[in-house]
Formats: structure tokens, sequence, C-alpha cells
């Protein structure tokens, strides 16, 4: 897995939790833009409380439901494709929003949205942080 780095939204829009880069492994079932099912292993390029950025060979429709596996865990979550961004390499980014709410999905804690790495809690050590 990668380094845990909270990173801003593609636009103005408020998050209702911190996007955190983490790269997980992901198996991705559901029906593309031609009414096909698809299934195809991934894996994330963010997560967050609600849902995630993926990689996709499959070319989905905005608001489409998809299943999205953990492979770590086999904890399956109904998500609907709430983001169509730009196509690299053959693959699309796509940000997925959970159907259903899931924050413990990624089994990460996520940092409040106010956090920044520039606070002065951020560079406090991890013990005198635990004491707060």
């Amino acid at each position: 897995m990668s380094q845990v780095t909270p990173t801003k939204a593609h636009s103005g829009v408020r998050r209702r939790s911190q996007r955190v880069l983490m790269q997980v492994g992901v198996r991705v079932r559901g029906k593309d833009a031609q009414g096909k099912d698809f299934e195809e292993m991934s894996e994330t390029l963010a997560i967050n409380a609600h849902g995630a950025l993926v990689l996709l060979n499959a070319r989905v429709i905005s608001g489409g439901v998809i299943h999205m596996k953990h492979n770590k865990t086999g904890e399956e979550q109904e998500c609907h494709v709430a983001f169509l961004g730009p196509v690299r390499g053959g693959k699309a980014e796509i940000g997925v929003e959970f159907v259903t709410p899931s924050p413990n999905f990624w089994r990460v804690a996520f940092p409040p949205e106010d956090w920044s790495p520039k606070s002065p809690e951020a560079r406090m050590p991890t013990k005198l942080r635990a004491q707060k």
C-alpha cells in the first residue's frame, strides 16, 4: 500500500470526508455503458469514508450501479458512479460512492475535515497526540 496522503477535491465542492491517496486492491463488477456485464480487478487511487477513485477499463455511465469488493477483507459494497474522470493508459478514472454508508470498509482512520500536515498537532510525536 502507498503512503496515506490527504488530497483536495477536483472542484470547489466541500467533501464529507478527507480523501486519502491509497492503493487498495478491489474487484469491480457491474454493467458497462452498453449494458453488458463486466468484472475486473483494479486498485483504488484514492479512498474516503464514502467511496473511492478507481481506474477501470470498462466504460460506465454516471449514476450507474457497480459492486466493489475489497480484495483483502472480501467485503463488498454496492456503489453508484458519482464521477467520470479522464482516461489515461486506456483506463478511466471513476469516482464511486457507497450506496449504504460504510466508514469501516477501507479499515483506515480518516483524518478530520480540517486536518492539515501544517497544523501543530500533525508535527507532535505520536505519543503526545494520543495523550491529547
